[in-house]
């Protein structure tokens, strides 16, 4: 997860099987698939309206394969698509990366591309407030790899914060600082200028606690203004606009599942 993940309610990612997509709830499946939301999807499963291989499926708890298990809504079959593919979304303020929100709040997947390409799922996650770069795919090898630790993918961070940050305070972020949960493994940090009532950091760190940078920059007294993901192991976000999309691919999705091969 990224450095800021909404931990609480957010769905992990499930380790993929042979290089494919793992046995997941049949919820989760239908969300994916582009047939709703995800609560929505369970009303639907409820309601009795989803057969797996011939049978109907009315148990939230049912798991279904992807690679081989025959899903249909209403006598209509759903899949997740043959083709995988990842996309780099420049996100916005104000949208929680989740899926479905109970209170109706706006979600990365009310955002163009998912209605685009059914099956989407976002890596990690970035606070509501926080923007910038974040990647999508229906891949979930690639969507595990990316997001488990053991690949101490880099994700790279501008921070506007209040107050002049010293020489002696960026040592101490990038030795490590203590928030809930523990040290801070070490970061590189550096400050890229001071502003007349505070100052731009660029921070990089490979770990994934909940809003890690905010509470960094917190536990050394200069708390987070603006926050925004420009870098993701070899991903740039460069200037696409914020809210804007792109696929990625040819030598750029290559360098990206070199990172996390092995």
């Amino acid at each position: 997860m990224s450095s800021d993940d909404q931990s609480k309610g957010a769905s992990r990612v499930e380790a993929p099987q042979a290089g494919d997509f793992a046995p997941m709830r049949l919820q989760k499946f239908l969300a994916r698939a582009g047939v709703d939301s995800r609560r929505h999807c369970e009303r639907i499963i409820v309601e009795g309206r989803v057969c797996v291989n011939g049978k109907v499926a009315n148990e939230l708890g049912t798991k279904v394969d992807p690679r081989s298990d025959h899903v249909t809504v209403d006598g209509k079959q759903v899949s997740l698509g043959d083709e995988p593919i990842t996309i780099m979304l420049n996100k916005p303020a104000g949208y929680l990366t989740t899926m479905d929100d109970p209170q109706g709040r706006p979600c990365v997947a009310n955002l163009e591309p998912f209605g685009r390409y059914p099956g989407l799922f976002p890596v990690g996650r970035l606070d509501c407030d926080t923007t910038g770069l974040l990647v999508l795919t229906n891949d979930g090898a690639l969507g595990y790899r990316l997001a488990h630790p053991k690949h101490h993918v880099v994700k790279t961070y501008i921070a506007h914060v209040s107050g002049k940050v010293s020489n002696k305070e960026v040592r101490r972020l990038c030795e490590g600082v203590m928030i809930q949960g523990g040290m801070t493994a070490p970061a590189q940090v550096r400050i890229v200028e001071h502003e007349q009532d505070g100052s731009v950091l660029e921070i990089k760190i490979h770990e994934g606690r909940n809003r890690q940078v905010r509470r960094m920059c917190k536990a050394v007294g200069h708390p987070v203004i603006e926050l925004e993901r420009t870098a993701m192991g070899p991903l740039v976000l460069g200037n696409l606009p914020r809210g804007d999309w792109r696929i990625i691919e040819g030598e750029e999705l290559a360098e990206l599942l070199r990172c996390v091969d092995g």
